[in-house]
């Protein structure tokens, strides 16, 4: 058959016995919404007359419509046909989702000790500087790291707090700082590289190295969960490639001290490892050293990706705002991550971020109820049998030991949202917490002092 192909969506039912055929596709995937033909284009078409082909039009018109019947009720039929879909990689499927079914409130009547979150409010002033950008049109895309204004009050705050040496162009603001870990986490390593992280640690670190195909390796903490610098020593191998501080710690309360930082940074320097240190908490301590950054220590500034955020000192936690700074050519690699990510946070909530960062008078009265609502919760379980409590440094956590009690951790949790009606989170979801049972004292003072009156009479 000679002549030329083309395609022609109009189709003529004088030509379909001859020369049309329909287009079709087998993909459950692709729709089909008008009827589309392929035929071939034949000198004897010149020589219709123009009744003939007026004709032919109005009888592929009435074609056209049955075939659109017929195609929609097969469609129809297609689509009540039960699919199997395709396989989601077991390492997605099967990622673990961390302390999240503890952290549904069960009832109105339970005590909850359980979310990480601060019992207060967002200062005002940040609130009102996110509506006044909104109502000013700020919802237009931005530079990608945050804005240079942003990025220059973050890196001057840094280095006027923990001397980190940051500047504005190595600073990126990121949608959370568990998107700053996950970022950190990418450009330091590749998948079958080993991270080391002292136990017990938050869930969400070992199911953002299962995300990238890392191997975690946890090293062991001595009895106030501080890092034991030989164990982590020990642990290093050729496929080591970083070490994971978080200083003050979630769960334990632990804040390191600037000799355990600075013997940390020296192995790192001697191993050549990079450090990712989680800072989120480094405002909230309750010591009597300073926070120490392994940025800030000489060796530091070259290998150490620093995490921080918005959510914990600032009382933001929904506002998804954290913020990652490390080497030049390191944040380099990051800002493409971000870039092919997600672009940046949403604009108007930079000029808010800005804002909060002047709010340190709301800063420290936060501090100083925490610190208050610690003391209460101390003194509340020396009162209580089988409960035993290592004073916590810093952050809002509380790490407490149940053994004495005779349960698992898990038995533990069950049965004082069962018959206290306190929620708790087992230490057996985080590793090397088995015997122990985490808690938030950044609930208000009242939900602390019922708590404590419900556990003494469950245990009593």
């Amino acid at each position: 058959m000679s002549g030329s192909i083309s395609t022609h969506t109009t189709s003529v039912r004088a030509f379909c016995a001859k020369s049309v055929i329909p287009m079709t596709t087998s993909s459950p995937s692709i729709r089909t919404h008008s009827c589309s033909f392929v035929y071939f284009r034949s000198s004897g078409m010149s020589d219709m007359s123009s009744p003939q082909l007026q004709g032919a039009r109005e009888d592929g018109s009435r074609f056209r419509l049955r075939y659109r019947r017929e195609f929609s009720h097969q469609r129809h039929k297609q689509d009540a046909t039960p699919r199997v879909m395709p396989e989601v990689p077991k390492r997605f499927s099967n990622l673990a989702i961390g302390f999240t079914p503890y952290l549904v409130k069960p009832s109105e009547d339970v005590i909850r000790w359980t979310v990480g979150e601060p019992g207060f409010d967002t200062p005002r002033p940040v609130v009102d500087a996110a509506i006044e950008a909104l109502e000013a049109g700020q919802t237009k895309y931005t530079r990608g790291p945050g804005s240079m204004e942003l990025c220059t009050q973050i890196s001057e705050q840094l280095n006027r707090m923990w001397d980190l040496g940051s500047t504005p162009e190595t600073v990126m603001v990121t949608p959370g700082a568990k998107q700053a870990l996950l970022y950190a986490m990418m450009v330091t390593m590749e998948a079958g590289d080993e991270l080391l992280v002292p136990a017990p640690a938050w869930p969400t670190y070992e199911g953002q190295t299962a995300l990238l195909g890392i191997n975690i390796v946890f090293t062991e903490t001595n009895d106030i969960f501080h890092p034991i610098v030989e164990s982590i020593r020990t642990s290093i191998t050729d496929k080591t490639k970083a070490i994971l501080l978080n200083s003050p710690n979630n769960p334990t309360g632990a804040v390191y001290t600037p000799e355990e930082i600075k013997e940390i940074v020296a192995l790192a320097v001697e191993h050549d490892l990079w450090i990712i240190s989680d800072e989120i908490y480094a405002r909230l301590l309750w010591v009597d050293w300073p926070h120490i950054s392994p940025a800030s220590i000489p060796g530091g500034a070259e290998r150490t990706m620093v995490v921080t955020g918005f959510s914990k000192s600032f009382a933001m936690t929904g506002w998804r705002l954290g913020v990652l700074t490390g080497p030049k050519e390191a944040m380099k690699a990051a800002f493409a991550c971000q870039a092919n990510a997600n672009s940046h946070v949403p604009t108007f909530l930079m000029p808010a971020a800005s804002v909060a960062l002047t709010q340190d008078a709301a800063v420290d009265e936060f501090c100083t109820q925490y610190d208050r609502r610690r003391s209460i919760l101390m003194e509340g379980i020396a009162s209580i049998p089988g409960m035993k409590l290592v004073e916590p440094e810093g952050a809002f956590y509380a790490f407490i030991d149940i053994t004495s009690s005779g349960m698992t951790s898990i038995e533990f949790a069950d049965g004082a949202l069962s018959e206290a009606c306190v929620q708790l989170i087992p230490g057996s979801l985080i590793e090397g917490g088995e015997g122990f049972v985490r808690v938030s004292y950044a609930t208000d003072e009242e939900d602390i002092r019922e708590g404590i009156a419900r556990l003494k009479a469950w245990l009593s």
